[in-house]
C-alpha cells in the first residue's frame, strides 16, 4: 500500500479522495441555526386603544382638496429619479426642497454628499414634539416597453383594485411620502401652524444601497438627536384593507465578484477562441465555482466560516408578535404574489417567519461573462462577474460579514477572485412598546381592523442611522394600498373600488393627520 501510494497517480487519487471526504463533511455537518419560539404568547394590538381625536375641519380641506392633491403625486411622479444612472436626480431633489419651503418650512437646503444630494427641511412649530421624517426621492430603472403605461407619465387608470396612478415610483415611495406631505399641507392651511416640530431628512440613494446617507447625518446630527421618533410614509394595506406595521429591516450587504485571468491561468487581455479550452482555464467557470463553494449545493445553508454567528435571537417581545403574525399569515397567497410554488425545506408557519427574518442571506442578483446574444459565437471570455447581495439579521456586521467571505475564498484557493463592496449596513428595529409605535397602532385601529405587526421584514433600509447611530425609534406607517415595486406597472391606490376596503387618498392624508396629532397628545 505504501508503494503504491508513492505512485504520482495514485497520490492525487489518494488527495482527491480525502478532499471528497472532507467537502462531503463539511456539507453533511453544515446547518442553519435554529431558534424556536419559547412563548405562545401573541401580541394582540387591537388591545390598543383607537384614536379618538378628531379634526373635522381638516378632513373638510382634504375632501375639497383631493382633485389637486392627487395632481400633487403625479407632479412628483412624472419627475425621473433613477440613481442608478442619474436621471433627473438634481431636478427632483430641487422640487422636494422647494416644496417643502412652499409648505412654510423656513429652513430648506440641498446637502452636498459625495453622490446624490439630500434634501433637509425643519418646520419649527414651538412644539413640544419634533418628529424626524425620512424620505427617498429616488426610483429603480425602468424598461418603458414593460409598462401598460408610461412609467413617468403617472396616468390615473382603471384596475381591479379602483383608479390607480401607474408610475416608477407610485408607491415605493413617492405616493406615500407626497400624500404625507399633502396632509401637512392642510394642517397648515386650516389651522397656520403643525401640531409637532418636523425635520425632513431625504435622500437620494435608497436604491443604490443608501452609500452616502450617513454624510446628510453628519450635517445635522446634533439636531436630529433631539427628535422624539422617525416616520417613514409608506403604504401598509393589502387588499382586504387589513395593514401590516413593521418594526425594523435586516441590514444587507451589497457585493461584486470578478474572476479574470492571471498568472493563475485564463486569457488575460480579451476572449479568444473557444477551443483553447482544452489548454486554457475558464474565468467563467472559476468564478462559478467560487460562488459554489459558499453553499450548500442546494444553495440554502451558508458555509463560509462563522457566517452565522452574531444573531441576535428572537427577543421574548419578538416572539409574541411572531406568533401573532402566524395567525393570520396567508402563505399560499404569499406565495402567489411572488410566483414560487414552495418555500425551501418546505418551511410553513413560525418557521418561515423565523427563517425570513433571522437568517443571513446569500444570493446573486445577476451574472455575466462572454457572448450572450443571438446566434453563436464560440469563445473562452477573460472575464466574469457577478452582483450578490446577503442580507443581514440583527447582530450582524456587514464588514464582518465580508471579510469572512473574503478569507473563505482564499481558503480554497481563490484568491484571485476580486470583491468589491457597493455597500452595506446593518439591520435596525424598534420595540413596539414606544410612544411612536403605540400612536400609530392606535391610528391604524382608528381606520381598519386585522393590524399586523411584525418585528421586521427580510428587506433593508438604512434606518440603523437612526435606531442605532440616533437611538431613536422609527416606524415605517401610512394607510393605503400600492404594488409593483421595482417592477414594471408600479401602481398607487387612489379611490378604491366599492367592494375593496382599503383607504383612497383622501383618507390616507386624515391618517397622517391624526398621526401627527396623537403624537402631540391631542
Amino acid at each position: 500500500m505504501i508503494n503504491n501510494l508513492n505512485k504520482p497517480h495514485n497520490i492525487l487519487i489518494y488527495i482527491i479522495l480525502i478532499t471528497f471526504l472532507i467537502t462531503s463533511f463539511t456539507i453533511q455537518a453544515a446547518e442553519r441555526p435554529s431558534y424556536p419560539i419559547s412563548t405562545t404568547a401573541a401580541y394582540d394590538p387591537a388591545a390598543i386603544p383607537a384614536y379618538t381625536g378628531d379634526h373635522p375641519e381638516i378632513y373638510g380641506y382634504i375632501d375639497a382638496s383631493i382633485e389637486n392633491h392627487t395632481a400633487q403625486l403625479q407632479r412628483w411622479m412624472q419627475q425621473p429619479s433613477i440613481s442608478a444612472q442619474d436621471v433627473g436626480i438634481d431636478d427632483m431633489a430641487e422640487m422636494l426642497r422647494s416644496d417643502l419651503e412652499s409648505l412654510g418650512f423656513a429652513e430648506t437646503a440641498l446637502v452636498p454628499t459625495d453622490g446624490h444630494p439630500g434634501v433637509w427641511g425643519y418646520y419649527d412649530a414651538g412644539a413640544d414634539q419634533t418628529l424626524l421624517v425620512y424620505m427617498m426621492y429616488d426610483v429603480q430603472p425602468v424598461n418603458p416597453e414593460d409598462w401598460d403605461s408610461p412609467p413617468f407619465e403617472a396616468n390615473i387608470v382603471d384596475h381591479e383594485l379602483g383608479r390607480v396612478i401607474m408610475a416608477r415610483g407610485a408607491t415605493n415611495q413617492k405616493g406615500p411620502e407626497r400624500a404625507f406631505l399633502n396632509a401637512l399641507e392642510s394642517i397648515i392651511a386650516v389651522t397656520g401652524t403643525l401640531p409637532v416640530n418636523l425635520m425632513v431628512a431625504a435622500e437620494g440613494e435608497e436604491e443604490l444601497g443608501s452609500p452616502h446617507y450617513p454624510q446628510i447625518v453628519d450635517a445635522y446630527e446634533e439636531r436630529m438627536r433631539t427628535a422624539d421618533g422617525v416616520l417613514f410614509p409608506m403604504s401598509s394595506q393589502s387588499p382586504d384593507g387589513k395593514p401590516g406595521m413593521l418594526l425594523g429591516v435586516k441590514g444587507i450587504l451589497y457585493f461584486e465578484l470578478e474572476a479574470q485571468g492571471g498568472e493563475w491561468g485564463g486569457p488575460q487581455v480579451a476572449e479568444i477562441h473557444g477551443s483553447y479550452k482544452a489548454i486554457v482555464d475558464s474565468p467563467t467557470l472559476r468564478l462559478i465555482q467560487a460562488i459554489a463553494s459558499m453553499t450548500t449545493p442546494d444553495g440554502n445553508t451558508i458555509l463560509v466560516p462563522g457566517y452565522y454567528d452574531g444573531i441576535r435571537p428572537p427577543t421574548e417581545e419578538e416572539q409574541t408578535l411572531i406568533n401573532r403574525v402566524a395567525l393570520s399569515r396567508d402563505e399560499e397567497s404569499m406565495k402567489k404574489s411572488v410566483a414560487v410554488s414552495r418555500f425551501i425545506d418546505g418551511l410553513s408557519g413560525v418557521e418561515a417567519i423565523v427563517e425570513m427574518l433571522y437568517m443571513p442571506t446569500l444570493n446573486v442578483d445577476g451574472i455575466w461573462s462572454g457572448y450572450t446574444g443571438e446566434g453563436v459565437k464560440t469563445i473562452l471570455p477573460h472575464k466574469a462577474t457577478a452582483k450578490m447581495d446577503s442580507r443581514l439579521p440583527v447582530g450582524q456586521d456587514p464588514d464582518e460579514q465580508l471579510a469572512k467571505i473574503r478569507a473563505h475564498l482564499d481558503a480554497n484557493g481563490f484568491e484571485d477572485i476580486v470583491i468589491r463592496k457597493l455597500s452595506g449596513y446593518p439591520a435596525a428595529q424598534t420595540s413596539v412598546d414606544t410612544g411612536l409605535s403605540q400612536a400609530v397602532i392606535s391610528v391604524y385601529n382608528k381606520y381598519a381592523e386585522g393590524l399586523s405587526v411584525q418585528p421586521r421584514i427580510g428587506g433593508s433600509a438604512p434606518f440603523y442611522q437612526f435606531t442605532e447611530r440616533l437611538g431613536l425609534p422609527l416606524v415605517p406607517a401610512g394607510l393605503g394600498h400600492g404594488r409593483g415595486a421595482h417592477a414594471p406597472n408600479e401602481i398607487y391606490l387612489i379611490e378604491p373600488a366599492a367592494d375593496v376596503p382599503v383607504a383612497g387618498l383622501a383618507e390616507i392624508e386624515k391618517a397622517y393627520v391624526d398621526l401627527l396629532y396623537s403624537l402631540a397628545g391631542e
